[in-house]
């Protein structure tokens, strides 16, 4: 799907050159794209090597938590919800243990760990399966969740936005925590409603109403501010960050670990990290600078706000368009349609934390999707695609509502 969605990139803006120079007698676009595919693939390197400090630094809380056993906490705190929202898989099953590490390991933001955990996950379930090349309902119920990004500390965009010399790059944390919630309510949602799930189980009112209480009290302190939304929403995600790192740093001591010899052991990992990359902001944003140089994307996003201009809506949320469309199909696709917003109208701009909003609310459905059931031989989806659509689409209008409510 990259592939072509990359060929894409460059045959179009190849199209739109040719369109300006035949018909618009516009010649310089052509030294405009080769010129933007050199600043493009000078930012994508300086824009790697900035995170190398950032990077290292929550690497190095990360492996602290990891160690002190904050994923295996988690873990077993969610294990009574995934037993009673997939019956068909016994409660002593392995794949239930592995369902809620990769969901914990998902909401800590560690990618390195949550992937072979989610394919353990998938391979467990797989085992259950009576048809092993049509997607089982709890299959599915797991994909839609993870598609719609239960992630409670998305450090990557905070280290994006600080790379790019934000006054205030955790100021995203509440509404993309908010917008998340939303995208990972409805999937589940829709996806209880097509198998038949019944949420009114008591267990699952318990965490229902957990969730719900956290949400109110969150919406609760942001509403008293009388005006301060911004003001809060940053107080309040820099106080909840400060705990996290306390309380990893906390859990390490009680469980006698050396908390400094595994912040410095994960903080290693960040030059690496950082260095591999650099070949995958190149090929994105060499592509996107292409695709702006040439004109077809500014054209597409005023035609779009042309349209909505006649009906009369607000539309400073299209510049953050591209990345909500990038989304469901590239993680790193979606990254690079985010930085170049940065790059153009600032990253502390209405458009910029609008974008932000939105990759943080949902995740790659058709990578994931094609990665999970890939590893274990599914053909058949099932109702597995609409549901993790839905998700995005439920994730991608809440960020934009809680865009305007935030930062407009």
């Amino acid at each position: 799907m990259l592939n072509y969605i990359w060929l894409g990139f460059f045959g179009a803006a190849f199209l739109s050159c040719i369109f300006q120079a035949l018909l618009r007698d516009n010649t310089a676009i052509f030294a405009q794209v080769i010129q933007a595919t050199f600043d493009m693939a000078a930012l994508s390197v300086e824009i790697s090597l900035g995170l190398i400090g950032v990077l290292c630094l929550w690497l190095g809380f990360f492996t602290i938590a990891e160690r002190a056993g904050f994923v295996d906490l988690l873990a077993r705190i969610f294990r009574p919800l995934f037993r009673h929202l997939m019956p068909e898989v016994p409660g002593n099953h392995p794949a239930i243990g592995s369902i809620t590490m990769n969901m914990a390991a998902n909401m800590l933001g560690l990618d390195n760990a949550a992937t072979p955990l989610g394919l353990k996950a998938m391979q467990d379930l797989q085992d259950l399966n009576p048809n092993k090349s049509t997607a089982s309902n709890a299959q599915i119920l797991f994909l839609v969740l993870n598609t719609s990004s239960v992630t409670l500390l998305p450090v990557t965009i905070f280290l994006f936005r600080a790379q790019q010399g934000s006054t205030d790059p955790t100021a995203v944390f509440i509404p993309i925590l908010l917008a998340t919630g939303a995208s990972t309510l409805a999937g589940l949602l829709l996806v209880a409603y097509i198998q038949g799930l019944s949420l009114f189980n008591r267990t699952v009112l318990v965490y229902l109403l957990a969730l719900g209480t956290l949400f109110g009290a969150l919406l609760g302190f942001l509403l008293a501010g009388n005006g301060e939304l911004a003001e809060r929403s940053s107080l309040l995600g820099n106080l909840l960050l400060l705990l996290v790192i306390m309380s990893f740093l906390g859990l390490g001591f009680a469980r006698r670990i050396n908390v400094y010899d595994a912040f410095i052991d994960g903080a290693k990992q960040g030059f690496e990290v950082a260095i591999k990359i650099i070949p995958y902001l190149v090929a994105m944003l060499v592509a996107i600078g292409v695709l702006r140089a040439s004109l077809i994307l500014d054209h597409a996003l005023e035609a779009v706000a042309s349209l909505l201009t006649v009906f009369g809506l607000n539309t400073d949320f299209v510049a953050a368009l591209p990345t909500a469309l990038m989304r469901p199909f590239s993680g790193s696709g979606a990254r690079a349609m985010l930085l170049e917003t940065m790059n153009t109208h600032g990253v502390d701009s209405f458009a910029a934390n609008l974008a932000a909003t939105v990759q943080g609310s949902t995740e790659t459905t058709f990578y994931v999707l094609a990665v999970y059931f890939g590893s274990v031989g599914i053909q058949r989806v099932r109702h597995a695609i609409g549901c993790g659509l839905f998700a995005d689409l439920a994730g991608i209008s809440a960020a934009i509502a809680i865009g305007y409510w935030f930062f407009a």
